[in-house]
Parts: structure tokens; C-alpha cells; sequence
């Protein structure tokens, strides 16, 4: 944990002195000023800069959890380089502006002050607001490098509460530090960490498949060097230097520290040229002063003390964590290390001692079932398992990107209640439901090519009465196949594309499809304006149809869909945000919910072996939410959104909210995981 706790100390200490520096500087200013009474607004600004640095971590954590593992590793190691850029920039404005800093802040200050309340709250909100962000998306991004959450947050603790301390000392005169030498000694020290979680990044970019080269090794010690050793524990944590790294990791790690440490540095040696009097009196000779202490001498004592102990921490307390095993993984030597837990919740430490990403489950050896996972544990890398172990038969099952799985020796755990387990699901389990969902969509196509042939005979004819009932019939067709949008590519744009981030809006030539068509129906254009737009939406329809049998469509994508299509429904339909004119979103929605009860439908022999207490649950919300839609259906037409009472519209969003709660452990229940 300790070895992880360094880089993220380093950025919580300089970050948290920069932005304490801005505050006490406010505070000084207003009460040299006599403005005490204004203090309650840069206090309200600053709390309030601290909760959009929490919530934009929260949200960097919730949406990375929500993406599947490919995914997480592009999102992360994407979010990796940005993280780099904005420390990068940090250091250096922050060697630059340390002189000055006081000034700059005094005059932003001065010139709210002049501007009433609001204004104060406003620039003490951004003068810390910049800082809380950065500061979470490194925390962030150390975080996932590690591995594990503890120590990089308590670091970061630890330097904040430094922090505030030395901000408290300069703001009473108690302390005095050269903030240019210190920011400088700490910046070339965040270069080097900088330089890891690059080298990080590039690694998780590779894995997510955005980068190539990911079996491309410069380097590869996996064999000679024990990764879970106290030394190479400590060096991955400060550095992020693994014992396997390929060769755009190794070539980003060495030109970034080489270009940006060599301009950081030529940049710190640069002094402006001091004034040379043109005469100074002599002072009598004297006592020699006593003799100052180096003005380096705080900030680097501030820097290498807890380096040192957290070197010494890991060193004398081994790699092994306090509160949980840690487990080797490989492809030939799965769970060494692994002993009997004890019954409870219990957190395993999986480190990738091998050379070759894996996937690494939990399992009860008799009959398959995950108690808990890993997904995609990068060679020299340590990531928590978390998982409740109850009395029952446990064993540790690591397969690897390339080569056979390889199970481990089972252990016995008794005593304790009955733990949950997932029985795994195979891409040929999911044949099945996948034969009938697509034999589904091919006769809704087959529908929608002769409902939109319809709607495009009616406009041809002028009948644009008809035209209007043709539509929504059309429209809500394609609409209960919600399940195969993602398999469609680039036709669901042309049929159902909306009008959002276009250049010309709903007037853009890209805007085609159904939405396009209902805004002209109900915006008063002529017959002669949708009869191209009609006969593109046909063609496509058809074209659709005929490509359809063709492509892709991914098995696991159907788990995923069981609540994707009611979250879009919650998303535009039931906002108003996705309607054109007509006012139809509930029919939209109603046809939305009839997709996801086909797709339940074909799920369910896999469902009633998995959670056979869930698919009650869920038969009675969707009995809920449909006799809501039904309420607002009155024989041809249906009631828009906006015109909902507030007790209706919060009823409809309550239902639909608690049949997708329900809906979310399906992903989990049924998603295809390697195996034996």
C-alpha cells in the first residue's frame, strides 16, 4: 500500500500548497482590506470547487466501472495521457508563476471585490476549482495503476493535511519556504512519476485495443525478476516501471522524461539578471552572521521523508498486504500463494507474475461457478479481487490472452453462511437466444421495409394525413428492435438519427430517418419537401434488411441490451428530447418496452438457472410500466410528455427507473467468461 502512497502524497502536497497558497492569499487580501464580512463567500466558493472535484471523481469512477474491459482499459489509459498533459502543464506554470503568485491572486481579488457577492464566490471558486480537478484525475489515474484505491488515497490525505499545515505556517509567519525552489524540486520529482503513468497509459490504450504493438516487448524480466518482491513492489508504485513493458510503453516513458525533464530543468536554471548597484557602502567589519540554513533544504526534506518511509515500510513489511493474500498468476502457475481464507468478505491481492495478460475468476471447481473476477490483469501488474467466501470448495482458474486456461489446487473454507456465485455462460449458451432474437428482428424488418414503403407511397401521393398515421406505425416498429441497434452500424444513423451536433441543426443535409420525416409532417412542410427524405428512409430500410443477415452481432451483446434499451427510453423518449413534433414519445417508449420483454424472453431459460427470484421482480415492473403507457394511450393518439401531470410523469419515470435497477444485474448474470 505505502508504495503506492508516494506519487499520490507528492501531487496531494503541491497541489493542496497551491490551492491553500490562492486561499490564504484571498483571506489576507480581504482582511487587509477590512472585508472580513466577505469571507463566508470565498469560503462557499471553495467548498464548492471541492465538491466538483469529488463529483468528477465519482464520475470518472462510475462510468469506468459501466464499460465492458476492453473499454476500461482505452477510457483509462486514454484518461491516463490527459492526466500527464494537465500535471505536465502544472509544473511548469506553477515554476513560472511562483514569484508572482500573490500578486496575480491579489489583483483577481481586488477586482471582485468591486463586483459584488457573487463575483468573490465565483473567483475563489475557479482559482480552486482548477486545482480540485487536476488533482482528481491523477488521484484517478494512480489509483488504477496501482491497482487498488488505499494507498494512493491515503497519500493524498496525508499531503493535503501537509498541506493545509504549511499554509497555515506561511499565513501566520511561522514558516518560511522558497515556493520557487520548492515547486521546482517537487515538479522534477512529478516528471519522473508523470513519465510512469504515461508509460501506464500507453500499456491500458494498447489493451483497449486503440494502440498497437501490445506484444511487442523491449522488455521482458518476468522471468529473472519476482514481481512481488518488496522491490519491485516499491519501484511499480513510485515509477510504474513493471517488469514486462512493450515498446511504445518504454519509448513514451524515456522521450517524455527525456524531452520534458530536460526543458523543466533548462527552464529552473534560467534566473532573471540581477540589478548591480552602482556603489554599496562598506559595513564595518564585524562577527561573522550565523550561518543560514540552504534554502532547499525544506522542500527536499518535505519530498524524500516519506519516500523513505514508505521504502522502508515496504521493505520491512514485505509485499504482502496486512488485510488480504496476495496470489501469483500466470500461464503456468495459477494461484501460488493461495491458502484456505477464512469465511467473510475477504480481499485478494492478484498479481500478474507472468508474461501475458489474463483473466483470472474465483471459482467453485466442481461445478464452474465465479465468486469473483479480474478482468484483463496486464503482466506485472496488481489489481483487488474482492469476494464473500463462504463454507464451500474455492480455486483460482487464469486464463490467458493466448494458451491454455490453468486451474489451481481447490482449498476447503468452512463455517460461514452461503456465498453468491454466478454459473458461467459460454458464447454457445448464448446460440440459442441469439437464433431466435435475430429470426425476431429479420420478420421486423421485413415489417418496417413495407411499413416505410407505405409511409413513402402516401407523401408521393400528397396524403399527408395518412401520412402522419403511417409514420408512427413505421416509427415504432423499428423501434421494438432496440436490442440489434448496435449490430445496424451505420444504418440506424440514416433511420433514426436525431438532429443533436449537426452543423445545420434539423436543416442539415445529414439529418435523414424517421425524425427527419416527423419534423416536417408536423412542421408544416409541403409533400414535395419529404418526398426524398421518404424514399431515402424506404432504400435504407430495405438496405437494412438485406445486409442484416450479414452482420455481426454479438452474442453478449444481448445480456447488455436488457437494460440499455430502457435507459435511451428514460434518456430521450420520457425528457421530450427526442421528439420532433408529433409528440409521440410514450408510443416510442411502449414500443421500447416491447423489445425488451422479446429479448427477456429469450433470455429467460438462461435467467431462471441463474436468478430464478429476478425474473418475477422484473415480470411485475414491466406489468407496472406497461398499464402507465397504457394510461396514456387513448385510442389512436398518445398523450406527449410535457402535457403529463407532475404525479404521472413522476410515476412513469419511478417505474421505468426501478424495472432498469432491476434489469442491471443481467450484464453480470450472463456475461461470456473464458473458461477451462
Amino acid at each position: 500500500m505505502w508504495d503506492d502512497a508516494f506519487p499520490s502524497f507528492l501531487i496531494g502536497l503541491r497541489e493542496g500548497l497551491e490551492a491553500g497558497l490562492i486561499v490564504s492569499v484571498l483571506i489576507a487580501t480581504l482582511v487587509r482590506s477590512g472585508a472580513r464580512s466577505r469571507l463566508p463567500q470565498v469560503w462557499t466558493g471553495v467548498l464548492a470547487a471541492i465538491s466538483l472535484a469529488l463529483s468528477f471523481g465519482a464520475v470518472l469512477t462510475f462510468t469506468a466501472a459501466s464499460l465492458s474491459a476492453t473499454a476500461q482499459e482505452a477510457f483509462g489509459g486514454a484518461l491516463s495521457v490527459v492526466a500527464v498533459g494537465f500535471v505536465t502543464a502544472m509544473v511548469f506554470w506553477m515554476r513560472r508563476s511562483a514569484r508572482t503568485f500573490s500578486r496575480e491572486i491579489r489583483e483577481k481579488v481586488t477586482g471582485a471585490l468591486g463586483m459584488g457577492a457573487g463575483m468573490l464566490i465565483v473567483t475563489s471558486f475557479l482559482a480552486v476549482g482548477r486545482e480540485g480537478l487536476e488533482t482528481a484525475l491523477f488521484l484517478w489515474t494512480t489509483a488504477r495503476a496501482a491497482g487498488e484505491s488505499a494507498g494512493p488515497l491515503t497519500g493524498a490525505g496525508i499531503g493535503l493535511v501537509l498541506a493545509a499545515g504549511l499554509c497555515w505556517a506561511l499565513y501566520r509567519r511561522v514558516l518560511h519556504i522558497n515556493l520557487t525552489k520548492f515547486f521546482t524540486a517537487t515538479g522534477a520529482v512529478l516528471i519522473v512519476i508523470a513519465a510512469g503513468v504515461l508509460g501506464y497509459g500507453l500499456r491500458d490504450l494498447q489493451e483497449g485495443k486503440v494502440l498497437p504493438g501490445g506484444t511487442s516487448y523491449a522488455v521482458d524480466l518476468g522471468g529473472s525478476v519476482d514481481a512481488g518482491a518488496w522491490y519491485s513492489t516499491l519501484v511499480q508504485g513510485v515509477f510504474n516501471l513493471t517488469p514486462t513493458m512493450t515498446w511504445l510503453q518504454v519509448a513514451g516513458y524515456a522521450g517524455y522524461l527525456a524531452v520534458v525533464m530536460t526543458l523543466f530543468l533548462r527552464g529552473a536554471s534560467t534566473r532573471p539578471a540581477k540589478t548591480v548597484p552602482k556603489a554599496r557602502a562598506t559595513k564595518p567589519a564585524g562577527p561573522h552572521p550565523a550561518r543560514r540554513r540552504p534554502a532547499w533544504v525544506a522542500p527536499v526534506a518535505v519530498v524524500a521523508a516519506p519516500a523513505v518511509l514508505a521504502g522502508a515500510a515496504v521493505a520491512l513489511g514485505g509485499s504482502r498486504p496486512a488485510d488480504g493474500q496476495t496470489v501469483a498468476v500466470s500461464q503456468t502457475d495459477c494461484g501460488k500463494g493461495f491458502t484456505a481464507p477464512k469465511a467473510g468478505r475477504q480481499t485478494f491481492q492478484m498479481r500478474n507474475t507472468g508474461d501475458k495478460t489474463s483473466e483470472v475468476y474465483l471459482i467453485d471447481p466442481g461445478t464452474g461457478a465465479v465468486y469473483g473476477e479480474v478482468e484483463g490483469l496486464a503482466p506485472g501488474t496488481t489489481r483487488d479481487l474482492v469476494a464473500t467466501v463462504a463454507g464451500g470448495t474455492y480455486a483460482w482458474r487464469c486464463v490467458p490472452s493466448s494458451g491454455k486456461a490453468v486451474t489451481s489446487r481447490a482449498v476447503r473454507v468452512t463455517g460461514g453462511g452461503g456465498a453468491t456465485a454466478v454459473l458461467p455462460v459460454s458464447a454457445h449458451d448464448l446460440a440459442a437466444p441469439l437464433t431466435s432474437y435475430k429470426a425476431y428482428v429479420d420478420g421486423g424488418l421485413a415489417t418496417l421495409v413495407a411499413r416505410t414503403l407505405r409511409l413513402s407511397d402516401d407523401i408521393a401521393a400528397g396524403h399527408l394525413g395518412a401520412a402522419r398515421t403511417d409514420w408512427l406505425t413505421a416509427q415504432r416498429t423499428y423501434s421494438s428492435l432496440g436490442a440489434a441497434y448496435g449490430t445496424f452500424q451505420d444504418y440506424d444513423q440514416k433511420i433514426d438519427g436525431r438532429p443533436d451536433g449537426l452543423p445545420g441543426g434539423v436543416h442539415d443535409k445529414d439529418f435523414t430517418g424517421f425524425h427527419r420525416i416527423e419534423y416536417g409532417l408536423w412542421h408544416g412542410q409541403t409533400a414535395s419537401e419529404l418526398t426524398a427524405p421518404a424514399q431515402q428512409l424506404a432504400a435504407d430500410a430495405a438496405g437494412l434488411r438485406k445486409a442484416f443477415p450479414a452482420q455481426d452481432f454479438d452474442p453478449g451483446d444481448l445480456p447488455l441490451r436488457a437494460h440499455e434499451i430502457l435507459e435511451n427510453t428514460l434518456q430521450f423518449e420520457l425528457t421530450g428530447d427526442a421528439d420532433q413534433g408529433s409528440g409521440t414519445e410514450l408510443a416510442t417508449a411502449d414500443a421500447n418496452l416491447t423489445g425488451t420483454r422479446e429479448l427477456l424472453t429469450v433470455l429467460r431459460p438462461l435467467l431462471t438457472t441463474r436468478a430464478p427470484h429476478l425474473l418475477p421482480t422484473v415480470d411485475a415492473d414491466t406489468a407496472r410500466l406497461q398499464k402507465l403507457l397504457d394510461s396514456a394511450h387513448h385510442g389512436g393518439s398518445w398523450t406527449p410528455v410535457d402535457r403529463l401531470d407532475a404525479t404521472a410523469r413522476a410515476r412513469l419515470n419511478g417505474a421505468t427507473g426501478q424495472l432498469l435497477e432491476d434489469l442491471s444485474p443481467v450484464p453480470d448474470l450472463l456475461e461470456i467468461r473464458k473458461s477451462a
